[in-house]
């Protein structure tokens, strides 16, 4: 009988071991893969505003604060634009002093919370760029997309597309500087945003199954005159383009490609932000596994070693060795692999998808060059 009963505790431990092994993995799994647009991802620290003062706001020291650049100011119903440290401001040994260009909405006070952003521009491309647009309905396989469409000359359209922890607001940080070169914009919204249909497990497929949403915007772009594309993606948004440039039906149409921060590599991507979110290493492996149960990724099928390899198009690619969710090193080895085609520009004191932010003049000199070609 003690046999038994012991036999029958060990049994109970070991479940319960498993079960909790498989909460674990889907807590550490969930970082990435329930991301909410629009929010920060956890690899961005959260700073607090010390002082305002006219064209100036005090943040807690961190090498956040520190970055070189322009950034959106984000806190919870408030929106800011701050430009770079002020170098003759009264810094203090845990506060750094910024330029604060405009306040979008809201206010910002002293102990109010807030993180730095991608995002500079928020609202649409009328109100924020004063660029004439109209708001589009692409259909997807899921339902209706939204999408912001701002007209051009040219029957080269470039197709934008966001990544985790954004929205498609990103894309207003180089829609001006498109628009001037009378490039038509369009600008997605998919699957798992904001009045884009859910996905069927509410689940981020970081880009595996959201790009035949970039195709469906490329179907929409052809119906209405398109007679080329250049996909621009960021994060996840670059994983779709390489996806949608191997295996749409319509890849012969795309004449280039421009990926900031590109997730190559999605385990990568899992891992670090399950380790952003304080996860041991012990349980990494538990959190990729989970992944996949829960999504059906293919650990074989990573963008870095995948898509690439059937890469045919000229391709500019934007990151950053200071990047924490997906690894510069892999866009190095991409560059390495496809030397004629890939042109890398490295942008240090940069964090993920925001290698605008850190010199938009860089940025936007070399992606005149990238597309005067492809015009």
């Amino acid at each position: 009988m003690r046999t038994v009963k012991a036999t029958a505790a060990a049994v109970t431990v070991a479940l319960a071991a498993g079960a909790a092994s498989v909460a674990a993995g889907r807590f550490a799994s969930g970082a990435a893969l329930t991301a909410p647009p629009g929010r920060p991802l956890p690899t961005e620290p959260r700073l607090t505003v010390h002082a305002t003062a006219a064209g100036q706001i005090a943040l807690t020291r961190d090498l956040a604060s520190l970055r070189p650049g322009t950034y959106g100011l984000s806190g919870d119903g408030s929106h800011a634009v701050v430009g770079p440290v002020l170098p003759a401001a009264n810094h203090s040994a845990d506060t750094v002093v910024r330029r604060l260009e405009r306040v979008t909405h809201g206010t910002f006070q002293p102990g109010d919370t807030v993180w730095l952003t991608p995002n500079v521009y928020v609202g649409n491309p009328s109100a924020a760029l004063g660029l004439d647009h109209a708001d589009v309905d692409i259909p997807g396989e899921l339902g209706a997309l939204p999408a912001w469409f701002v007209p051009g000359s040219r029957g080269t359209w470039v197709i934008a597309v966001h990544g985790l922890g954004t929205t498609r607001e990103h894309a207003m940080n180089v829609m001006r500087f498109l628009s001037g070169r009378h490039f038509p914009v369009l600008a997605l919204s998919y699957r798992g945003d904001l009045g884009a249909p859910r996905p069927p497990d509410g689940l981020n497929h970081l880009g595996e199954t959201e790009w035949r949403d970039l195709d469906a915007a490329m179907r929409y772009a052809v119906r209405y005159g398109a007679e080329q594309f250049v996909l621009l993606g960021w994060s996840t948004g670059a994983t779709m383009a390489l996806r949608a440039a191997a295996h749409s039906g319509l890849r012969d149409r795309v004449s280039g490609l421009v990926l900031d921060s590109p997730v190559l590599n999605w385990e990568a991507t899992l891992r670090a932000l399950a380790r952003a979110r304080h996860t041991p290493s012990v349980l990494l492996p538990l959190a990729v596994r989970a992944a996949q149960g829960r999504t059906g990724l293919d650990p074989d099928r990573d963008t870095g070693n995948g898509a690439p390899d059937r890469l045919t198009v000229p391709t500019l690619v934007f990151h950053g060795p200071g990047d924490r969710v997906a690894p510069w090193t892999l866009s190095r080895r991409l560059a390495d692999a496809h030397p004629n085609l890939v042109a890398l520009h490295t942008v240090r004191n940069a964090p993920h998808a925001a290698m605008w932010n850190a010199d938009p003049e860089f940025y936007e000199e070399a992606l005149r060059r990238f597309m005067t070609p492809l015009m």
